[in-house]
């Protein structure tokens, strides 16, 4: 069961990744390349509140579960 642990946390790390380029270069970049107000203000949520929140709240959950924080 430890070692689900420890892949599962590898996953994780790894969806934080993914999910911070994902909010990043696919959906942010585009809206600040539009320039108008309407755009620009997703824009801003996705980098600096979702991002940081997001890939952060996966990332240590996934580094927690390498460590075997979650051992019963």
């Amino acid at each position: 069961m430890n070692n689900i642990r420890r892949i599962a946390g590898a996953v994780w790390i790894l969806l934080g990744i993914a999910a911070a380029y994902f909010l990043i270069v696919e959906q942010a970049i585009p809206l600040f390349a539009k320039g108008d107000m309407e755009s620009l203000v997703p824009a801003i949520i996705y980098t600096f509140i979702l991002s940081p929140i997001i890939t952060g709240g996966m990332c240590v959950f996934g580094l927690y579960a390498l460590q075997n924080e979650y051992e019963l």
